[in-house]
């Protein structure tokens, strides 16, 4: 069985945005990417934590960094078959006064250290865009937050390319929900699941039985893009 880490922030975490509570194994996106990904053989190791950034130091919130951690996880949970990184959303604070140039530069940072690793594939996911009105739930943010977190996509998408990494944007197909426009309701987590799972699949080398288990799972099989 294949390892596959799930870096990222209270969205890996499965913040409950009704409560602050954490979504069971069964609907946080994590949990449901291992349920697809067993039958081919790859499991997922959640290493998810609110208030992780890419590369700040929240002084509030102790050992939020992401590039202080990140290594550590790689050797504890090595040998991994891949990495999936989704970090940014808490870079968007306005305590950092980042650019969306300066947050994507963190995630590149990431990817050379999962590389410098020996991790193969390596999956880079922009995040969920924040919604209008996030301050009134969330006083680290303000509406030139929700502008930042509009335009990671693009820098993200480069940095992936760049770095000659596969990329998904997670605000593609999640959405935040209307009870904090931060966090993932259920239909989000699901909809990313699914969406991370197609993306793996496409990236990692197909073995004996993988496109006829996937019909049985998914339908057709995604081709390369």
């Amino acid at each position: 069985m294949q390892s596959i880490l799930c870096f990222g922030d209270s969205n890996t975490w499965g913040l409950n945005p009704r409560d602050n509570s954490r979504f069971d194994d069964q609907t946080r996106w994590t949990g449901l990417l291992d349920n697809l990904l067993r039958p081919f053989g790859k499991r997922i190791i959640e290493e998810g934590l609110c208030g992780r950034t890419t590369q700040f130091h929240d002084w509030y919130r102790k050992n939020r960094c992401g590039l202080d951690a990140f290594p550590l996880l790689l050797e504890s949970h090595s040998p991994l078959a891949g990495v999936v990184i989704m970090l940014g959303t808490n870079d968007c604070k306005t305590c950092f006064h980042a650019s969306a140039e300066q947050i994507a530069e963190g995630v590149r940072q990431l990817v050379r250290q999962a590389k410098h690793a020996g991790v193969p594939e390596i999956l880079v996911v922009s995040p969920i865009v924040l919604g209008h009105g996030v301050a009134q739930f969330d006083g680290e943010f303000n509406e030139d937050s929700v502008a930042l977190s509009h335009r990671l996509k693009a820098t993200y998408a480069s940095v992936a390319a760049e770095e000659g990494c596969r990329f998904l944007a997670a605000s593609d197909v999640a959405f935040p929900s209307l009870e904090d426009r931060e966090h993932m309701n259920e239909d989000g987590h699901r909809a990313l699941s699914e969406a991370v799972f197609r993306q793996l699949l496409l990236g990692f080398p197909l073995q004996n039985g993988y496109k006829t288990r996937y019909h049985t799972v998914h339908g057709n099989f995604p081709q390369n893009p």
